[in-house]
């Protein structure tokens, strides 16, 4: 299949890289002129332009956006639009604000342009684990896209099948799924996110309470361990039932230097937090855990701890976040 990639960065060119591996063709535009050049080299078409893209492809064309969410999705959506024509299919598959998705389709709608947002999580990992999907509009659109998320899913065979689960679409088992209509896919990925958040600070308040254990003087001095986290983290990840890929990327973070010292702990958001918060508080849904998470992150831009540098190491780990400035 012939498909469009906009925005080459962290995950829009693996993303191109997969679909290249599998043997689709991808036309590849951003604008760093090198990102271009770099995955042209590895089979992509290079436009120098929007323009170019789209006179690269012939209707109905799929234009895939991966950028950040925001006016440079919505520039780029707006441009697309304007130069695609009838039946054409623009992706958004950036973090984007679900509100905006369904705005964007009905404007996409009056010029006869369809419109899918697809969620997106795996991070700079998924060129090789594939990329976990929620696709929300058309499901017609989403039928022609099959190709294309097939090829970015991990597919069927990577874990068990659910005991007890009996369906005849494979789809979800195969790693992406039809959300629903326009902007749901972003709203299951925004609370997806804040469950994220959750997660991984209750990794990082564990290691915290482990790492200061040995130097509390509110303890018996008996009682004051000095544990090995690499260690600790090395055998949860075999066979515990906190086991996960986040606890993998603490791991090898403290694999590689068990205090953290490349990190400063003022942890970075990316705004899916408090939209999952904001849905929550209109939807009168109690959410100690995650709201607590976001706030813990706002509290590390003042007091960071050894837990907040593990929560910027993890970020870094699954997607080549880097932390505030300081």
């Amino acid at each position: 299949m012939k498909i469009a990639m906009v925005g080459l960065g962290r995950m829009g060119g693996n993303m191109a890289r997969r679909l290249l591996r599998d043997g689709h063709q991808v036309v590849a535009f951003d604008r760093d002129a090198s990102a271009v050049a770099g995955l042209a080299k590895e089979g992509a078409t290079a436009a120098k332009s929007l323009e170019e893209v789209v006179a690269a492809l012939d209707p109905p064309r799929v234009l895939w956006v991966m950028l950040p969410a925001g006016d440079p999705t919505e520039e780029t959506i707006q441009e697309l639009a304007a130069l695609g024509d009838e039946g054409d299919i623009i992706v958004d598959g950036g973090n984007s604000y679900y509100r905006d998705d369904i705005r964007r389709s009905q404007d996409c709608r009056l010029r006869k342009v369809r419109y899918v947002d697809v969620g997106v999580s795996g991070g700079v990992w998924g060129l090789e684990r594939g990329y976990c999907m929620m696709v929300g509009g058309d499901k017609g659109a989403l039928d022609l896209l099959d190709p294309v998320l097939a090829s970015l899913a991990p597919g069927v065979g990577t874990i068990d099948r659910t005991k007890g689960r009996d369906t005849t679409d494979d789809r979800a088992e195969r790693g992406y799924i039809h959300a629903g209509p326009p902007g749901s896919s972003h709203f299951v990925k925004m609370v997806h996110n804040g469950i994220e958040y959750g997660i991984m600070q209750a990794y990082a308040e564990g290691f915290d309470i482990l790492k200061s254990r040995g130097k509390c003087e509110r303890v018996p001095e008996s009682e004051r361990f000095e544990l090995n986290l690499t260690d600790v983290a090395e055998v949860w990840r075999r066979g515990s039932v906190i086991s996960s890929w986040l606890l993998d990327l603490c791991a090898t973070a403290l694999a590689e230097d068990n205090q953290l010292a490349d990190f400063s702990g003022m942890v970075s958001d990316s705004g899916e937090g408090q939209w999952t918060i904001d849905a929550a508080m209109e939807q009168a849904v109690p959410i100690h855990v995650l709201s607590a998470a976001l706030f813990a992150r706002y509290r590390s831009r003042v007091d960071p701890t050894f837990g907040d540098k593990l929560l910027s190491a993890m970020r870094f780990g699954f997607g080549g976040h880097v932390e505030m400035a300081q």
